[in-house]
């Protein structure tokens, strides 16, 4: 992992440096596009848009929180607005009125199985503000205060979501189990 310390001396960021921090968080940035949009390309092309805008902005970066954090946050501001332009929203339309075949890297095919999940299953049918804490919490088990940031909302009101996320994921799972069992 890259130490912030590293990153904050940079004045310039050379293309070594930028693949030295792709190489570090490439998949958490790709996983957590993909949990917001559910969308595998989309999720490809925001992580090149993450890591773009890392680049142009890494003079910015403050250290006030981890570079992880500060990724997953551009992950979520980049996501949002692919997800509220009109274009994306009738790109998604097309794709899924006609599927496209590609071929998937190893990396896809294992979090495909991981989609298939059960418990996955249940996390991609909360609503945005419940999986967003949800995922950030318990798959890059960052601290509330630093999901706060992410976020962009209060620390109490993490607090709050990551409860409601919890309550609703195992109301969901309880309600398959009983459906199973009858």
């Amino acid at each position: 992992m890259l130490h912030e310390s590293y990153l904050k001396h940079l004045v310039s960021m050379e293309p070594i440096h930028l693949e030295a921090i792709m190489e570090s968080y490439g998949q958490d940035v790709w996983n957590f596009a993909y949990f917001l949009t559910k969308n595998r390309m989309m999720a490809d092309d925001i992580t090149q848009d993450v890591f773009l805008q890392a680049y142009r902005h890494i003079t910015s970066f403050r250290g006030e929180a981890s570079v992880k954090t500060w990724l997953l946050k551009i992950t979520r501001n980049i996501s949002y607005n692919y997800l509220q332009t009109a274009f994306i929203r009738k790109v998604l339309l097309v794709n899924k009125a006609m599927p496209q075949e590609f071929s998937r890297s190893a990396e896809q095919a294992f979090l495909e199985k991981e989609a298939t999940n059960e418990v996955w299953k249940h996390v991609f049918r909360l609503p945005v503000k419940f999986r967003e804490v949800l995922v950030l919490h318990a798959k890059y088990e960052l601290p509330l205060h630093e999901i706060s940031q992410v976020l962009k909302i209060p620390e109490g009101t993490v607090k709050s979501r990551l409860f409601g996320a919890r309550k609703k994921l195992s109301l969901l799972l309880k309600e398959e189990w009983i459906n199973e069992t009858v």
